[in-house]
């Protein structure tokens, strides 16, 4: 796996990037990335929830977790960039529902959350680009609530060789432009999880063949001591 770019490097890239992250994610992913946030959602959140996004970005997944958590719920938007999450306040803003959500700003690997704070835990193309997926996979897990769901979609490796090889060729050139890249590279986090005692629910693979994400749900037990295996 490549090296990540270091955090004070990745937050730089992330303001430089802030207003006009939402398109260029869109047309680098074919749309992909819009499906992979549905479907996370789509899995997890139920109204009334207590939700956090972490690694939230400009907003796009929390937004839709506002939605749908409803009035009676509640969205913590997580994020390394201010700049990115000023995005996302000026978004909620416009749709009316700042009264919902709920800004902080720091390193997704040391989440300044209590243990079993959320019923739901949300994370979309944040883990690709951190310094150490699996610890920040694993405090996803830690702050969210026996019986609570994890969703998360990240970027991935390709399934076949050649795909491999071709996408490594194109991620040499983009990685000399951060902005292009935006740090983002194939992790993968889940069997992480699943040794912390998380139950997969569903995982799948989508977007494109070179530049694929892998999506998946966990359900932290209900159980404290299944929880701890």
């Amino acid at each position: 796996m490549r090296q990540a770019l270091d955090i004070d490097r990745l937050a730089g890239v992330y303001a430089r990037l802030a207003r006009r992250y939402d398109w260029q994610h869109r047309l680098i992913t074919a749309a992909a990335d819009e499906r992979g946030r549905r479907i996370v959602v789509e899995a997890t959140v139920r109204e009334g929830d207590q939700v956090l996004d972490a690694g939230a970005g400009t907003g796009a997944t929390g937004l839709m977790a506002a939605r749908k958590a409803g009035m009676s719920g509640h969205v913590t938007l997580f994020d390394l960039s201010d700049d990115m999450l000023a995005v996302a306040r000026d978004k909620a803003a416009r749709e009316g529902l700042l009264d919902r959500l709920t800004f902080s700003t720091g390193d997704m690997v040391r989440l300044p959350f209590s243990d079993e704070s959320f019923d739901v835990v949300l994370s979309t193309y944040s883990l690709c680009p951190l310094y150490d997926p699996e610890a920040g996979a694993r405090e996803l897990y830690r702050v969210a609530r026996p019986g609570g769901r994890i969703g998360c979609a990240h970027s991935a490796e390709p399934r076949t060789t050649v795909a491999r090889w071709l996408a490594g060729k194109l991620e040499n050139v983009a990685w000399r432009f951060p902005w292009l890249s935006m740090g983002c590279r194939g992790v993968h986090v889940l069997p992480a999880l699943e040794r912390a005692g998380g139950r997969v629910r569903f995982v799948s693979l989508i977007g494109v063949p070179l530049w694929p994400f892998e999506v998946f749900v966990v359900e932290k037990p209900r159980d404290s001591t299944a929880s701890r295996r």
